[in-house]
Protein backbone atom coordinates (compact mmCIF):
# COMPACT_ATOMS: atom_id res chain seq x y z
CA UNK A 1 0.00 0.00 0.00
CA UNK A 2 2.84 2.53 0.91
CA UNK A 3 4.55 1.83 -2.57
CA UNK A 4 1.53 2.68 -4.12
CA UNK A 5 1.46 5.73 -2.10
CA UNK A 6 4.79 6.47 -2.96
CA UNK A 7 4.14 5.92 -6.62
CA UNK A 8 1.08 7.44 -7.22
CA UNK A 9 0.24 11.18 -8.75
CA UNK A 10 1.38 14.11 -6.07
CA UNK A 11 -1.99 15.90 -5.12
CA UNK A 12 0.10 19.22 -4.84
CA UNK A 13 3.26 18.86 -5.78
CA UNK A 14 4.85 21.56 -2.82
CA UNK A 15 8.30 20.23 -2.95
CA UNK A 16 8.72 20.13 -7.08
CA UNK A 17 6.87 23.54 -6.76
CA UNK A 18 9.34 24.89 -4.51
CA UNK A 19 12.60 23.33 -6.97
CA UNK A 20 11.29 25.48 -9.51
CA UNK A 21 12.25 28.38 -7.95
CA UNK A 22 15.73 29.70 -7.80
CA UNK A 23 16.54 29.04 -4.26
CA UNK A 24 13.58 28.07 -3.27
CA UNK A 25 13.65 25.18 -1.06
CA UNK A 26 15.78 27.66 1.02
CA UNK A 27 13.80 31.18 0.09
CA UNK A 28 10.02 30.01 0.23
CA UNK A 29 10.47 28.14 3.75
CA UNK A 30 12.06 31.46 5.03
CA UNK A 31 9.48 33.72 3.59
CA UNK A 32 6.96 31.26 5.45
CA UNK A 33 8.81 31.63 8.96
CA UNK A 34 8.82 35.24 8.99
CA UNK A 35 5.32 35.82 8.08
CA UNK A 36 4.64 33.47 11.10
CA UNK A 37 6.86 35.38 13.40
CA UNK A 38 5.92 38.35 12.28
CA UNK A 39 1.77 37.71 12.51
CA UNK A 40 1.42 34.64 14.88
CA UNK A 41 4.45 35.36 17.09
CA UNK A 42 3.43 33.12 19.53
CA UNK A 43 2.20 30.19 17.75
CA UNK A 44 5.13 28.17 17.71
CA UNK A 45 5.90 28.59 21.13
CA UNK A 46 3.32 26.04 22.35
CA UNK A 47 6.73 23.84 23.15
CA UNK A 48 6.87 19.74 22.46
CA UNK A 49 8.48 18.70 19.39
CA UNK A 50 6.39 22.02 17.22
CA UNK A 51 8.55 24.49 18.96
CA UNK A 52 11.41 22.13 19.18
CA UNK A 53 11.79 21.91 15.26
CA UNK A 54 10.04 24.93 13.65
CA UNK A 55 11.47 27.51 15.80
CA UNK A 56 14.77 26.22 17.69
CA UNK A 57 15.86 23.69 15.55
CA UNK A 58 18.42 25.88 13.31
CA UNK A 59 21.07 25.10 15.39
CA UNK A 60 20.67 20.70 15.20
CA UNK A 61 19.49 21.47 11.28
CA UNK A 62 22.75 23.60 10.63
CA UNK A 63 24.84 20.54 12.28
CA UNK A 64 23.44 17.81 10.38
CA UNK A 65 23.82 19.99 7.49
CA UNK A 66 27.56 20.76 8.18
CA UNK A 67 28.11 16.91 8.61
CA UNK A 68 26.77 16.15 5.11
CA UNK A 69 29.09 18.35 3.82
CA UNK A 70 31.74 17.20 5.03
CA UNK A 71 30.93 13.67 4.05
CA UNK A 72 30.13 14.89 -0.01
CA UNK A 73 33.92 16.68 0.21
CA UNK A 74 35.46 12.90 0.85
CA UNK A 75 32.86 11.48 -1.27
CA UNK A 76 32.73 13.01 -4.14
CA UNK A 77 35.32 11.58 -7.05
CA UNK A 78 36.73 14.63 -8.30
CA UNK A 79 37.57 14.26 -12.13
CA UNK A 80 40.89 13.64 -13.98
CA UNK A 81 43.10 17.33 -13.43
CA UNK A 82 40.39 18.88 -11.42
CA UNK A 83 43.20 19.63 -8.85
CA UNK A 84 44.23 22.89 -10.09
CA UNK A 85 40.62 24.19 -11.40
CA UNK A 86 39.39 23.43 -7.70
CA UNK A 87 42.31 25.46 -6.00
CA UNK A 88 41.12 28.64 -8.53
CA UNK A 89 37.96 28.51 -7.57
CA UNK A 90 38.33 28.03 -4.04
CA UNK A 91 40.85 31.12 -3.65
CA UNK A 92 39.16 33.41 -6.06
CA UNK A 93 35.41 32.55 -5.18
CA UNK A 94 35.70 31.89 -1.28
CA UNK A 95 38.76 32.81 -0.02
CA UNK A 96 40.32 36.02 -1.64
CA UNK A 97 36.79 37.70 -0.75
CA UNK A 98 36.47 36.70 2.55
CA UNK A 99 39.87 38.07 3.22
CA UNK A 100 38.81 41.18 1.64
CA UNK A 101 35.61 41.31 3.74
CA UNK A 102 37.74 40.75 7.43
CA UNK A 103 40.33 43.61 6.07
CA UNK A 104 36.92 46.10 5.52
CA UNK A 105 35.94 44.60 9.08
CA UNK A 106 38.99 45.56 10.55
CA UNK A 107 39.21 49.14 8.66
CA UNK A 108 35.09 50.19 9.33
CA UNK A 109 34.46 47.76 12.18
CA UNK A 110 31.33 45.05 12.54
CA UNK A 111 28.85 47.51 11.95
CA UNK A 112 29.99 47.12 8.27
CA UNK A 113 28.81 50.30 6.36
CA UNK A 114 25.05 51.27 4.79
CA UNK A 115 23.48 48.56 6.59
CA UNK A 116 25.26 45.46 5.66
CA UNK A 117 27.49 43.97 8.74
CA UNK A 118 30.50 42.03 8.12
CA UNK A 119 28.77 39.06 8.99
CA UNK A 120 26.26 40.04 6.16
CA UNK A 121 29.39 39.95 3.78
CA UNK A 122 30.80 37.13 4.68
CA UNK A 123 28.18 34.84 4.68
CA UNK A 124 26.68 36.26 1.14
CA UNK A 125 30.53 36.28 -0.55
CA UNK A 126 31.97 33.33 1.10
CA UNK A 127 29.24 30.52 0.65
CA UNK A 128 28.98 29.37 -3.26
CA UNK A 129 26.06 27.16 -4.65
CA UNK A 130 27.68 23.90 -5.09
CA UNK A 131 24.38 22.75 -7.13
CA UNK A 132 24.11 25.71 -9.35
CA UNK A 133 27.79 25.02 -10.41
CA UNK A 134 27.68 21.23 -11.44
CA UNK A 135 24.11 22.07 -13.07
CA UNK A 136 26.18 24.71 -15.11
CA UNK A 137 29.72 22.52 -15.24
CA UNK A 138 27.92 19.76 -16.34
CA UNK A 139 26.33 21.31 -19.14
CA UNK A 140 28.96 23.45 -20.58
CA UNK A 141 32.18 22.12 -18.70
CA UNK A 142 34.03 18.86 -18.49
CA UNK A 143 35.50 16.50 -15.88
CA UNK A 144 37.91 19.32 -14.73
CA UNK A 145 34.71 21.82 -14.09
CA UNK A 146 32.38 19.26 -12.32
CA UNK A 147 35.41 17.79 -9.84
CA UNK A 148 35.98 21.58 -8.93
CA UNK A 149 32.48 21.49 -7.00
CA UNK A 150 34.74 20.21 -4.02
CA UNK A 151 35.84 24.00 -3.66
CA UNK A 152 32.18 24.62 -3.34
CA UNK A 153 31.36 21.83 -0.57
CA UNK A 154 34.10 23.23 1.13
CA UNK A 155 33.30 26.96 1.63
CA UNK A 156 29.68 26.06 2.24
CA UNK A 157 28.54 26.30 6.18
CA UNK A 158 29.97 28.33 8.99
CA UNK A 159 33.97 27.09 8.83
CA UNK A 160 35.24 29.69 7.19
CA UNK A 161 33.63 32.38 8.38
CA UNK A 162 34.51 31.54 12.31
CA UNK A 163 37.85 30.74 11.61
CA UNK A 164 38.59 33.69 9.81
CA UNK A 165 36.31 35.99 12.21
CA UNK A 166 38.55 34.81 14.80
CA UNK A 167 41.59 34.84 13.58
CA UNK A 168 41.07 38.15 12.82
CA UNK A 169 40.08 39.29 16.01
CA UNK A 170 36.67 40.57 14.87
CA UNK A 171 35.08 37.77 16.62
CA UNK A 172 35.86 36.34 19.96
CA UNK A 173 35.75 32.53 18.92
CA UNK A 174 36.80 30.73 22.27
CA UNK A 175 38.62 27.55 20.77
CA UNK A 176 35.50 25.24 22.26
CA UNK A 177 33.59 27.34 19.93
CA UNK A 178 35.46 26.38 16.82
CA UNK A 179 36.05 22.72 18.08
CA UNK A 180 32.79 22.33 18.47
CA UNK A 181 31.73 24.04 15.30
CA UNK A 182 34.30 21.86 13.61
CA UNK A 183 33.39 18.30 15.12
CA UNK A 184 30.22 17.61 12.61
CA UNK A 185 32.42 18.29 9.87
CA UNK A 186 35.34 15.96 10.94
CA UNK A 187 32.38 13.53 11.48
CA UNK A 188 31.54 14.18 8.01
CA UNK A 189 34.80 13.70 6.02
CA UNK A 190 35.59 10.79 8.06
CA UNK A 191 32.09 9.14 6.92
CA UNK A 192 32.75 10.07 3.38
CA UNK A 193 36.38 8.57 3.21
CA UNK A 194 35.46 5.13 4.47
CA UNK A 195 31.35 4.72 4.14
CA UNK A 196 30.18 5.24 0.62
CA UNK A 197 26.83 3.83 1.49
CA UNK A 198 26.93 6.55 4.32
CA UNK A 199 27.94 9.34 2.11
CA UNK A 200 25.31 8.31 -0.49
CA UNK A 201 22.31 8.51 2.48
CA UNK A 202 23.93 11.58 3.41
CA UNK A 203 23.24 13.20 0.04
CA UNK A 204 19.87 13.60 0.37
CA UNK A 205 20.32 15.80 3.35
CA UNK A 206 20.43 18.92 2.05
CA UNK A 207 16.88 18.69 0.17
CA UNK A 208 15.65 17.38 3.39
CA UNK A 209 17.09 19.97 6.04
CA UNK A 210 17.46 23.33 3.87
CA UNK A 211 13.20 23.93 4.23
CA UNK A 212 13.06 23.31 7.92
CA UNK A 213 16.29 24.63 8.75
CA UNK A 214 15.41 28.07 6.45
CA UNK A 215 12.18 28.10 8.17
CA UNK A 216 13.32 27.70 11.78
CA UNK A 217 15.93 30.67 11.03
CA UNK A 218 12.92 32.52 9.48
CA UNK A 219 11.08 32.22 12.77
CA UNK A 220 13.58 34.78 14.12
CA UNK A 221 13.28 37.39 11.45
CA UNK A 222 10.52 40.31 11.29
CA UNK A 223 9.02 40.71 7.98
CA UNK A 224 10.59 44.33 8.52
CA UNK A 225 13.93 43.31 8.73
CA UNK A 226 13.20 41.44 5.26
CA UNK A 227 11.93 44.76 3.27
CA UNK A 228 14.97 46.38 4.48
CA UNK A 229 17.20 44.42 3.59
CA UNK A 230 15.97 43.24 0.70
CA UNK A 231 17.28 45.95 -1.31
CA UNK A 232 20.55 45.79 0.31
CA UNK A 233 20.44 41.65 -0.32
CA UNK A 234 19.99 42.24 -3.97
CA UNK A 235 22.82 45.06 -4.95
CA UNK A 236 24.99 42.71 -2.64
CA UNK A 237 23.81 39.88 -4.91
CA UNK A 238 25.04 41.32 -7.98
CA UNK A 239 28.43 42.17 -6.34
CA UNK A 240 29.04 38.52 -5.74
CA UNK A 241 28.62 37.76 -9.43
CA UNK A 242 30.82 40.78 -10.44
CA UNK A 243 33.24 40.58 -7.65
CA UNK A 244 34.18 36.56 -7.33
CA UNK A 245 32.27 35.39 -10.49
CA UNK A 246 34.91 37.89 -12.32
CA UNK A 247 37.61 37.08 -9.72
CA UNK A 248 37.27 32.91 -10.99
CA UNK A 249 36.65 34.46 -14.77
CA UNK A 250 40.05 36.04 -14.36
CA UNK A 251 41.23 32.96 -13.16
CA UNK A 252 40.17 30.25 -15.87
CA UNK A 253 40.98 32.51 -18.59
CA UNK A 254 44.64 33.81 -17.32
CA UNK A 255 46.23 31.01 -15.38
CA UNK A 256 44.02 28.14 -16.33
CA UNK A 257 44.49 29.01 -19.96
CA UNK A 258 41.16 28.05 -20.63
CA UNK A 259 40.14 29.99 -23.70
CA UNK A 260 36.83 30.45 -24.77
CA UNK A 261 35.33 28.42 -21.66
CA UNK A 262 36.88 30.89 -19.65
CA UNK A 263 33.22 32.22 -19.20
CA UNK A 264 32.16 29.19 -16.75
CA UNK A 265 34.10 30.97 -14.19
CA UNK A 266 31.13 33.29 -13.45
CA UNK A 267 28.82 30.12 -13.02
CA UNK A 268 30.75 30.62 -9.23
CA UNK A 269 29.21 33.80 -8.84
CA UNK A 270 26.57 32.68 -6.58
CA UNK A 271 25.60 32.59 -3.12
CA UNK A 272 24.47 28.73 -1.08
CA UNK A 273 21.34 28.66 0.58
CA UNK A 274 23.21 27.68 3.53
CA UNK A 275 24.85 31.45 3.94
CA UNK A 276 21.12 31.88 5.45
CA UNK A 277 22.56 29.74 8.11
CA UNK A 278 25.83 31.53 8.69
CA UNK A 279 24.93 34.41 11.03
CA UNK A 280 23.14 32.26 13.49
CA UNK A 281 25.70 30.25 13.79
CA UNK A 282 28.30 32.67 14.30
CA UNK A 283 26.31 34.10 16.95
CA UNK A 284 26.28 30.57 18.47
CA UNK A 285 29.72 31.31 18.88
CA UNK A 286 30.21 34.67 19.32
CA UNK A 287 26.87 36.35 21.02
CA UNK A 288 28.37 39.97 20.35
CA UNK A 289 27.26 39.29 16.56
CA UNK A 290 23.31 38.62 17.79
CA UNK A 291 22.43 42.25 16.55
CA UNK A 292 23.51 40.85 13.03
CA UNK A 293 21.33 37.86 12.93
CA UNK A 294 18.20 38.89 11.42
CA UNK A 295 19.39 41.52 8.69
CA UNK A 296 22.46 39.24 7.48
CA UNK A 297 19.72 36.40 7.31
CA UNK A 298 17.48 38.16 4.99
CA UNK A 299 20.27 39.98 2.73
CA UNK A 300 21.83 36.55 2.43
CA UNK A 301 17.97 35.26 1.10
CA UNK A 302 17.98 37.53 -1.52
CA UNK A 303 21.28 37.16 -2.75
CA UNK A 304 21.14 33.56 -2.71
CA UNK A 305 18.04 34.48 -5.25
CA UNK A 306 19.67 37.32 -7.11
CA UNK A 307 23.08 35.00 -7.83
CA UNK A 308 20.46 31.91 -8.72
CA UNK A 309 19.19 34.08 -11.59
CA UNK A 310 22.50 36.03 -12.69
CA UNK A 311 25.33 34.22 -12.39
CA UNK A 312 24.56 31.35 -14.45
CA UNK A 313 22.90 33.69 -16.88
CA UNK A 314 26.24 36.22 -16.93
CA UNK A 315 28.33 33.20 -17.42
CA UNK A 316 26.35 31.82 -20.64
CA UNK A 317 26.35 35.49 -22.22
CA UNK A 318 30.31 35.28 -22.01
CA UNK A 319 30.65 32.00 -23.17
CA UNK A 320 28.33 32.84 -26.26
CA UNK A 321 30.49 36.20 -27.26
CA UNK A 322 33.62 33.87 -26.60
CA UNK A 323 32.01 31.66 -29.08
CA UNK A 324 31.99 28.92 -26.80
CA UNK A 325 28.56 27.96 -27.07
CA UNK A 326 28.71 27.90 -31.02
CA UNK A 327 26.37 24.97 -32.32
CA UNK A 328 28.28 21.84 -33.78
CA UNK A 329 27.69 21.83 -37.28
CA UNK A 330 26.20 19.25 -38.88
CA UNK A 331 27.89 17.10 -41.26
CA UNK A 332 27.64 18.17 -45.17
CA UNK A 333 26.16 14.90 -46.71
CA UNK A 334 27.12 14.56 -49.92
CA UNK A 335 24.26 14.41 -52.80
CA UNK A 336 23.50 11.37 -54.29
CA UNK A 337 24.44 10.63 -57.85
CA UNK A 338 21.50 10.76 -60.21
CA UNK A 339 21.10 8.05 -62.07
CA UNK A 340 19.01 8.45 -65.49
Amino acid sequence: MSDVLRTSPSKFPMFEAMRRVPGGLMLIPLTLGVLMNTFAPDALGIGGFTTALFKEGALALIALLVLATGASITGTHNGKGAAGTTLVVLLAKTLIPITLCVVLGLTVGVDGILGVSILGLIAIFGNSNGAMWLAFAGEYGDERDRGAYVASAFDDGPFLALVFLGASGLADIPLLALVAALVPFLIGLFIGAVDREWTKVLDAVPNVVIPFMSFAVGTGIDLRTVLTGGAAGAVLGVGVVVLTGGLTYLGYRFLLRRGRESGIGFAAGTTAGNAVAVPAAVAAADPNFAPFVASASAQAATAVLVTALLAPTVAAWIMKRAGALEPVPLPVVPPKPHHA
